[in-house]
């Protein structure tokens, strides 16, 4: 509210500035053919305060008081000066100008060039020219926002949010309903456990645009409800230029403070950490191995040279480090044009936590909720990145061009985490101190050629793309220990050792996961007008094309364990075993079937899948125009997919086999009122098929949620009906004002819900139906035409917030209470504001950004535990830069000024809303965040 106030004091201070002055307006147009110019400038000659023409060639242009030479400017056209232009205070003056083509420059140049697509007003011209509902983010904003990666750039994006820094989150829907396209190709999951992209694999630097399609497409991939999200990257440049770039950040609560760490190898600052972590090449398979005896296990245990490192290091937590060396060169080659893009990346962050969690009892009548567990968790995270990308485009000639793109990231996450708190479970309060050592690396790879080849009369366009995606992530030698005496007592925690496989006690787990894509894809378009036409974009088009991807994924894991002998070969653990500390008592020699630990395997038969993915795709459009002001763009999409998931369980084999066609329709209308405004009507049908690791039951547990996951086989495909309207108005040609109302109808929606029984389970399931119903609002305004002041003109506003209502019918599976609660995920609402600055004659830029989403369930409960949910935090982020015209850049920022609670809260009398009696199960802090920067460009 705050935020809201000052920028609206802002503006009505500008607009009493603005009402002292004069006003110059006026329209610029060709002179021979009286067309209107678009994007002309209009400036005071000789000075800084100018204005682009808008849709129509008009122009306003705010003055103090006098005489002033005015000169109009576009490409290819001659300027032309006005002098003598009166400007009185509190009156407006007209000037029409006409320019008249540079036909001496048209006969002595060809210019030969890709259209500029990463500026504001690039953008905004193609969000209004576009045939379906979109929003999107140009290069140009996101380095004023100062945004390290993508992740952090998109939540400017009208509508969209961020999950856990990394997933996308649309129209409040979590991240499993959204499709990401990198370049037109879907992109891998990172993940195990959700279906989501990260993200934070790609920084800015390498990104040309980000568009979010929030209506379905025949072009468009089916599997998508909240948005199909385009980004593109950088393909062509216009001359040779080098960029390097270095930045250092400070964590409030992290840097120079205590930190923790599992340093086992010197590959962890490049993120290639897992070599020396790996399951030692000598230990049998896991059916080979669990049909030896404890004696034979036991040697194994002594000879495989497992590291005997249970706790952490602690250390003082360095400031983070940020590298990136872009080189961009253009060569000629004959009549060929070849464009290359190479960046380089490296960072190396940490994140330092102190979590509050908490566990309580099935709450009941006039009863006080009792507590189960009550932990402080000190988690260390230091997370590095080593990215490469390299993207060649060869120019042909006009009408021929081939691009090949390539995308690398290695990353390395070093996670150690130290919970302390009391655990009542058992009827006795006991102490605690655990211990959890994890490391993981994912390695991603996508590459794409791409060919676009036009006839020379321009009418037919062919473009074609093959692709290959690559993830590996491994997960090895995760070590998890458990530590317990009684509460208020001064003795040593004594280790906590079963007679059987538990996932909570001693253990080491491994896992690895690859998965490969295969993709093709073409697409055929055809004009149905001549190019001479005065409005080509307007021309009827027929598409036609194709989409096939093949993914294939292998996931296996093993776990190690640790247990007590009670009667092996007649033998016992001792007791000065058992009292032994952390770091003496799973030594190699402690190993034995006499007085010593067992060392066992409790892999299962579910620690494994195979699975693969096989979709077909075939689509057709027609896009034209009706009575001048009606555009119809629509189509059918047709999608055949086979998915297979080779699972099982002690039950038996739980495989899935499911193969299906999918008829999709999708229809958009728009009706123009004038060049500057125009209403979309648009309806389509979509799906959201379940991920591999959703429907394998592989069960793992996270010890940092303190639960055990696992998938369900006998998920559906949700299958959506998406419904949008929404008003667009374009003052100028960089800025705009949009007013939309959606809606969303779901059948057989997924959703995380909490398993009913003993302990904390999560799995997958479907719903019977869900709605969702939505109004979202976008503004962007310059100042320019406020105040003569150059300081004012220099700012721009941006402001987008979305209101949404949903609400999902689970039937039997929930309570009475909570059978139509908010769809998992869905916030009710959303609002991002950004005031931009930017000075190009002094260099200065700065920007101020706010973020907050409401409330949203965050896990699905049942009868025994109700439900969690995500409670709103408010973010308040700013940037100052300083360019230099020696091609010197200078940075600064803070992220999360406020630095406000991560709070999770139990809706614990399970009424279906959040109130100040329910007990809070989470809570943190991350740390206002703290960024110095230098880059410098030649």
């Amino acid at each position: 509210m705050r935020t809201f106030l000052l920028t609206l004091l802002l503006i009505n201070t500008a607009w009493m500035a603005y009402g002292q002055q004069g006003t110059l307006t006026g329209k610029v147009k060709d002179g021979k053919t009286g067309e209107a110019l678009i994007g002309a400038v209009v400036s005071v000659t000789g000075s800084s305060m100018a204005t682009p023409t808008d849709y129509e060639g008009n122009f306003t242009l705010p003055l103090k008081p006098g005489t002033y030479s005015i000169t109009a400017t576009y490409v290819s056209y001659t300027p032309f000066t006005q002098g003598n232009v009166t400007i009185t205070a509190g009156q407006t003056a007209s000037l029409n100008l006409n320019l008249t083509e540079d036909s001496k420059s048209l006969q002595e140049v060809t210019v030969v060039a890709e259209r500029q697509t990463n500026t504001d007003i690039s953008l905004i011209k193609d969000l209004k020219q576009s045939e379906v509902v979109v929003s999107g983010m140009s290069s140009e904003q996101i380095v004023k926002a100062q945004d390290r990666d993508a992740a952090e750039a998109v939540k400017r994006i009208p509508g969209v949010t961020i999950q856990d820094n990394r997933f996308i989150i649309v129209r409040g829907l979590s991240e499993r309903y959204n499709s990401v396209l990198l370049n037109n190709a879907l992109t891998p999951s990172s993940e195990v456990d959700v279906r989501a992209f990260s993200f934070d694999v790609l920084p800015t630097s390498v990104i040309d645009r980000i568009l979010v399609y929030k209506s379905p497409a025949p072009e468009l991939p089916g599997d998508f409800a909240g948005g199909a999200i385009k980004v593109s990257t950088k393909n062509t440049v216009s001359e040779n230029s080098t960029s390097f770039n270095f930045a250092t950040s400070f964590r409030q609560g992290t840097t120079f403070q205590d930190f923790y760490t599992d340093k086992a190898s010197n590959l962890d600052m490049w993120g290639l950490g897992s070599k020396d972590r790996s399951l030692p090449s000598g230990l049998p398979s896991t059916n080979r191995f669990q049909a030896l005896d404890y004696a034979t296990k036991a040697q194994y245990g002594q000879q495989l040279g497992l590291r005997n490192v249970w706790t952490p290091t602690k250390t003082t937590a360095t400031p983070d480090l940020r590298f990136n060396l872009g080189l961009n060169r253009v060569m000629d080659l004959a009549d060929f044009r070849l464009s290359s893009i190479s960046a380089l990346t490296y960072s190396n962050s940490r994140l330092h936590q102190n979590i509050s969690r908490w566990d309580y009892q099935e709450a009941r009548d006039s009863e006080a909720v009792e507590t189960n567990w009550a932990y402080q968790d000190d988690v260390s995270s230091n997370t590095v990145r080593l990215g490469a990308l390299q993207n060649f485009s060869l120019r042909l000639n006009e009408n021929n061009k081939i691009e090949f793109r390539n995308l690398f990231n290695q990353i390395g996450i070093n996670e150690a985490t130290v919970r302390e708190g009391l655990n009542m479970e058992t009827g006795t309060t006991q102490e605690e101190r655990n211990y959890a050592l994890r490391y993981e690396t994912r390695t991603i790879y996508t590459g794409q050629l791409q060919g676009t080849h036009t006839t020379d009369n321009q009418l037919n366009t062919y473009t074609w793309t093959t692709g290959f995606n690559f993830l590996n992530r491994q997960e090895p030698d995760l070590r998890r220990v458990r530590t317990q005496r009684d509460a208020g007592s001064e003795g040593p925690y004594k280790v906590q050792i079963s007679t059987n496989s538990t996932p909570y006690d001693a253990g080491r787990f491994y896992s690895n996961l690859d998965e490969t894509a295969f993709i093709a894809e073409g697409q055929f378009q055809h004009l149905f007008q001549a190019t001479d036409s005065a409005d080509l974009e307007t021309a009827p088009k027929f598409k036609a094309g194709f989409y096939l991807e093949r993914k294939d994924r292998g996931f296996t894991a093993r776990t190690l364990t640790y247990k007590r002998n009670t009667g092996i070969n007649g033998e016992r653990t001792e007791d000065a075993i058992l009292n032994l500390p952390l770091d003496q008592i799973f030594a190699p020699e402690n190993l034995n079937t006499s007085t010593g630990l067992l060392f066992d395997e409790s892999t299962s038969i579910a620690d494994r899948y195979d699975a693969s993915n096989t979709l077909g795709a075939g689509y057709v459009a027609l896009s034209k125009r009706f009575f001048e002001r009606v555009n119809f763009y629509g189509g059918v999409r047709a999608e055949y997919n086979i998915r297979e998931v080779k699972t099982a369980d002690q039950a038996g084999p739980s495989n899935v086999d499911q193969r299906k066609l999918y008829i999709l329709p999708s229809l958009n209308t728009a009706y123009n009122f004038s060049l500057r405004s125009l209403v979309r009507l648009a309806y389509g049908m979509t799906v959201n098929r379940p991920e591999f690791r959703e429907q394998a039951r592989f069960s793992f547990y996270d010890f940092n949620e303190n639960a055990s996951v696992r998938g369900n086989p006998n998920l559906k495909t949700a299958t959506v009906h998406n419904l949008d309207m929404r008003y667009e108005f374009y003052p100028t040609p960089n800025e705009l004002l949009s007013v939309g109302v959606f809606y969303k109808h779901f059948i057989d929606p997924i959703e995380t819900r909490i398993e009913t029984g003993a302990g904390r389970n999560l799995t997958f399931s479907n719903g019977d139906f869900a709605n969702s119903l939505g109004v979202e609002v976008e503004a962007r305004k310059s100042f320019q035409e406020l105040s003569s002041n150059s300081f004012i003109q220099g700012h721009s506003l941006v402001l987008n917030a979305s209101v949404i209502h949903s609400e999902v019918n689970l039937g039997d599976m929930a309570t009475q209470a909570e059978r139509k609660r908010p769809l998992m995920g869905q916030s009710p609402y959303i609002v991002n504001t950004g005031l931009y600055y930017q000075n190009d004659e002094t260099g200065w830029q700065y920007s101020l950004l706010y973020n907050v989403l409401g409330e949203r369930v965050y896990r699905v409960g049942n009868d025994e535990n109700p439900s969690i949910y995500e409670m709103p935090r408010h973010v308040l982020d700013f940037t100052l830069t300083k360019n230099f015209r020696s091609g010197l850049q200078l940075k600064a920022g803070v992220q999360d000024l406020l630095n406000q609670k991560f709070k999770f809260v139990e809706d614990t009398d399970q009424d279906g809303k959040v109130e100040s009696t329910d007990l809070t199960s989470r809570s943190y802090t991350r740390g206002m965040y703290s960024t110095i920067g230098l880059g410098y460009t030649f």
